[in-house]
């Protein structure tokens, strides 16, 4: 072997090795560049688990990416009010924000199928309908229009009914009562008489306190016992017919999503899919907890009657039939939905009801 052409071409191989190590450093940091962004949240932080949600899409993006894209959260009042929050992602002022579509029902009604619509999925399908079925696909044609992508970023399962001064026993009872209640429920409320009123979680209970409203919904038991809204207000109605699966999602200014790299986008994808898991795990398991307490402090339970429910139902699918007649974008999602729904409420009424049903029925006996 001739020794010296050995070491030349070692040596060229060798400066090779070093001009591609040269060359790839670069291309790793293009391929992962450092990307701050900043999340508006539309609740305060003091409700930790739906807050929450937003808290750990940051720290599964961070992790996800070493840190190189990271996403700072921030609670309502803090950049902007809570109920701006999607217009200060439209308008490019925050890169994105953790809210309920339909607290923007007053921009155009689609926004409300995108958290719930009254007598609409419960938690279980509304997964299945954004995941699998045309959800997240026809929801992200109509955010396009409005300068957004969006992705479902938590859940809190069905809710309750909202708390009132007085009992509701009668469609009479709801007539002139002033109500905290967001989306198309309000709509649907304003049919049998109540007066809806949009107000932000954070401004709920003194609103309450003050009188100024006579009732209001939020979310469910754990949050309403941080809220305090049994202290002033005593009669706790369930189901919230208006929010049988409820769907919290992350907004994002479109361009700003569009310009991410793709693994930054899967990774923000995966993280907004935990988020969406964790907050409805966190709820089921919080809220008897919190509903055990909250009848001890003298909350009082009272079921919505059947004249009151079949009322609501009757004028919640007027009010979609009045909308689709002049939304196209409301009457193509809606009638999406609809069709999953009456497939989806064949087999749960086989499975799922039938089995809870069964286990309620050992539980009362005292078999649990």
């Amino acid at each position: 072997m001739d020794r010296r052409s050995f070491f030349k071409k070692a040596g060229t191989a060798g400066a090779g090795a070093v001009a591609a190590t040269a060359l790839a450093a670069p291309a790793i940091a293009q391929e992962n560049p450092k990307i701050a962004w900043r999340m508006t949240s539309s609740f305060p932080k003091s409700l930790d688990t739906i807050y929450g949600g937003a808290e750990d899409i940051a720290k599964h993006v961070a992790a996800a990416t070493d840190g190189n894209f990271t996403i700072q959260p921030f609670a309502a009042g803090e950049i902007v009010p809570g109920l701006q929050a999607v217009d200060a992602v439209a308008a490019g002022t925050v890169e994105a924000a953790h809210t309920t579509s339909y607290y923007f029902v007053g921009k155009d009604p689609t926004y409300a199928i995108g958290t719930a619509i009254p007598f609409g999925l419960n938690s279980r399908l509304t997964n299945a309908w954004f995941f699998e079925g045309n959800g997240n696909k026809l929801m992200n044609e109509f955010y396009a229009t409005q300068g957004m992508y969006a992705l479902p970023a938590g859940n809190t399962g069905a809710q309750m009914g909202g708390w009132f001064r007085k009992e509701i026993n009668t469609l009479d009872d709801l007539k002139g009562v002033k109500m905290r209640i967001a989306g198309l429920a309000g709509r649907v409320m304003e049919k049998v008489g109540v007066i809806p009123q949009q107000i932000a979680g954070g401004d709920i209970y003194p609103a309450l306190e003050k009188g100024t409203i006579d009732a209001a919904e939020f979310v469910g038991p754990y949050d309403d016992l941080k809220l305090g809204f049994h202290k002033v207000a005593k009669y706790y109605y369930y189901p919230g017919w208006w929010e049988g699966g409820p769907t919290v999602h992350a907004f994002f200014n479109l361009e700003k999503w569009s310009n991410l790299p793709k693994h930054y986008q899967a990774a923000l994808t995966d993280a907004c899919a935990f988020a969406n898991t964790n907050m409805l795990a966190k709820y089921d398991t919080k809220n008897p907890t919190a509903l055990k307490q909250l009848v001890a402090e003298g909350a009082t339970l009272r079921p919505f009657s059947q004249e009151i429910m079949e009322a609501c139902f009757q004028a919640a699918t007027g009010i979609y039939s009045e909308i689709s007649g002049t939304n196209q974008y409301f009457k193509k999602i809606y009638d999406d939905q609809t069709a999953f729904k009456r497939d989806a409420y064949l087999w749960m009424q086989l499975s799922e009801y039938t089995f809870d049903t069964f286990m309620m029925i050992q539980q009362r006996a005292g078999k649990l």
